[in-house]
């Protein structure tokens, strides 16, 4: 009776349907890994049926990919929210710095997804068809402002911006991937007020000292 009725919803809602299911596969899969996760509780915890989510996903790793591709979407949409075009070049710097930082502080599904898709060796996301077209824009943006900087006197010209982009999202993504252990090392709560507060701080003098010309 049950999963009838979740058929029965899923083909009323098709598009609510789809994004339960997908929000919650972001969560299993980001608490669980891909090996861990389990099809059957995703069913159960977004109210779908098993049927749901092979007829809209085909299959697990599929699931898992689309789940992969819905983080990265997420991250890139907030980036082009920030409207660093219309800022001053070092305003925008700094804020696209500070914006890195607090996504993974925000979204730690997203630090974990990472971990995982990098212990596959990128298998799955090497098949997304979207991927390359979520990246071209922000690296565009970041060059652009590095353009603009430049021509006021405030950056330096030699910047690569996907060099660039790499160095700020490792600031951010080291410190949350590895605050357990790190805590643990220097017995020091990384994750206090205080300490969050001076890492972000650190992350954006440490990008714009390498900016300047």
């Amino acid at each position: 009776m049950a999963a009838r009725k979740a058929t029965s919803e899923g083909q009323r809602n098709p598009g609510r349907t789809r994004e339960a299911i997908l929000r919650t596969a972001i969560r299993e899969f980001s608490d669980k890994g891909l090996s861990g996760a389990r099809v059957d509780e995703i069913a159960r915890r977004s109210g779908a049926n098993k049927r749901m989510i092979y007829h809209y996903f085909g299959g697990k790793e599929a699931l898992y990919l689309a789940a992969l591709e819905r983080t990265y979407e997420k991250i890139r949409t907030a980036e082009r929210g920030l409207r660093l075009e219309d800022k001053d070049p070092e305003e925008g710097m700094r804020e696209l710095v500070r914006f890195s930082f607090n996504y993974f502080r925000a979204n730690p599904e997203f630090v974990q997804l990472l971990n995982t898709e990098n212990l596959h060796g990128a298998r799955f996301l090497k098949q997304s068809k979207m991927i390359r077209d979520l990246h071209t824009p922000l690296t565009t943006l970041i060059a652009r402002l590095i353009e603009r900087g430049h021509a006021a006197g405030v950056f330096r010209g030699d910047v690569d911006p996907v060099q660039l982009y790499v160095s700020v999202a490792a600031l951010g993504y080291f410190y949350f991937s590895n605050q357990a252990t790190l805590s643990t090392i220097f017995a020091r709560d990384l994750m206090d007020q205080r300490s969050l507060a001076d890492r972000e701080a650190h992350c954006i003098d440490v990008i714009m000292r390498y900016l300047r010309p």
